[in-house]
């Protein structure tokens, strides 16, 4: 769905680029100065729709509940560990992080009225990857560490800007999906998982199990 959306954009795009080349091509120059302003504001309109159409490319369609990858923990020393995140296509990245405790977090697309009614699905796109200690002390004095997961496509965030909007365009609204804080333990596995209403994170090997009943 998000493909067709995007070649959507994309195809309204290249008419702006045809009209505004014509508009810039034709005719005498006598009202040169005229058509150059209405050619130049329709490139313009065209190249930000193509970037807005690169941004929303990078969300992926959420239907029903499924996994977007594991997260595993290896211990490197005291509230310090090194990180693996494989996500649902078998892409594996690696994070040092510091703490406790940590979550994932990410951004989400809903769409409202007609197009909810219509069945688009909403989107999702993994934004931050972070650690936590458990004490204000900690957090305060000892070395932070928060991971940016994907950027937004060649300086445009459609989500910042809808957030920054404050939820009143009637299509769509942008909001935040986060796992809980839970515990980092050495040898931990967990398998993220994404509803409608965000992120949920489960133990998969009694290490990470040990550690939710101890944090419990």
């Amino acid at each position: 769905m998000y493909i067709a959306i995007t070649f959507l954009i994309a195809f309204i795009a290249l008419l702006l680029v045809f009209w505004g080349g014509k508009v810039l091509l034709s005719g005498s120059w006598f009202l040169g100065f005229l058509r150059g302003s209405i050619g130049l504001v329709l490139l313009a309109g065209a190249l930000l729709i193509v970037l807005v159409a690169l941004d929303v490319y990078s969300y992926r369609n959420l239907g029903n509940e499924h996994s977007v990858g594991t997260i595993s923990f290896e211990r490197l020393g005291e509230q310090h560990f090194m990180v693996k995140l494989a996500d649902e296509d078998g892409l594996a990245r690696e994070f040092e992080l510091y703490g406790d405790q940590w979550q994932l977090d990410a951004r989400m697309l809903k769409w409202k009225g007609a197009l909810a009614r219509w069945g688009i699905e909403p989107a999702y796109r993994l934004d931050r990857l972070s650690g936590r200690y458990l004490t204000l002390q900690d957090e305060r004095n000892r070395e932070r560490s928060v991971y940016a997961l994907a950027e937004s496509g060649h300086g445009v965030d459609v989500w910042g800007a809808l957030r920054d909007m404050g939820g009143r365009l009637p299509v769509v609204d942008a909001v935040y999906g986060s796992a809980t804080f839970l515990p980092m333990q050495d040898g931990a596995v967990y398998e993220v998982r994404i509803t409608h209403t965000g992120l949920l994170a489960k133990p998969l090997n009694q290490q990470a199990q040990t550690a939710l009943n101890e944090w419990q």
